[in-house]
């Protein structure tokens, strides 16, 4: 290891944007802490020094991506279609989040970072879902899974090969007819 790398200028972002990188490649499960350290070009120890295991990047990984997921469905304002068509979005251009985030059985979920995230996104998410359906207790997780259950087919490349290579066009039709937003 190189003297520079030793001296890292932000170890744990770049530990961070490893796993990330790493996640994006072969998912949650497949890497280690030594493989990162090596794609930081850090000590095999520093992930470790900095995270504590694997679920603590983890967590850290988890609470970015909630953060960054909020910001993104915040931005979108308060029409949900617009709502739904972030949340696509975000699936996509930050995939490796989006594999974390929704799977707490890989991170500390009691983590006060990753709940201040979790819970801000999902206030964009009901208070939208809401505006959609008002009175209607369902309707949040309704609009959610389905917005969800999309990314996660397109993610995975389980839709139609005729719905194209554009997942926001993809979705549009998809959203509009579920909270019947004129075309």
């Amino acid at each position: 290891m190189s003297d520079d790398a030793y001296h890292h200028g932000d170890l744990r972002r770049a530990v961070m944007a490893a796993a990330v990188a790493a996640i994006a490649e072969s998912g949650p499960a497949g890497w280690s802490l030594r493989e990162l350290a090596r794609r930081a070009g850090v000590s095999h120890a520093a992930p470790a020094h900095h995270f504590g295991d694997k679920t603590g990047l983890l967590t850290a990984v988890a609470a970015e991506g909630f953060a960054l997921f909020a910001a993104a469905l915040e931005a979108a304002g308060d029409d949900f279609y617009d709502v739904g068509l972030a949340y696509v979005r975000f699936a996509v251009d930050h995939r490796a989040h989006f594999e974390v985030v929704f799977r707490p059985e890989l991170y500390r979920a009691d983590d006060p970072e990753v709940a201040a995230g979790r819970e801000r996104a999902y206030a964009v998410l009901t208070e939208g879902a809401r505006s959609v359906a008002p009175g209607d207790p369902a309707a949040p997780v309704a609009a959610w899974s389905i917005v969800h259950g999309f990314a996660e087919l397109w993610l995975r490349g389980a839709l139609p090969a005729e719905l194209g290579d554009d997942p926001e066009a993809a979705a549009e039709p998809v959203i509009r007819q579920l909270f019947r937003k004129p075309g």
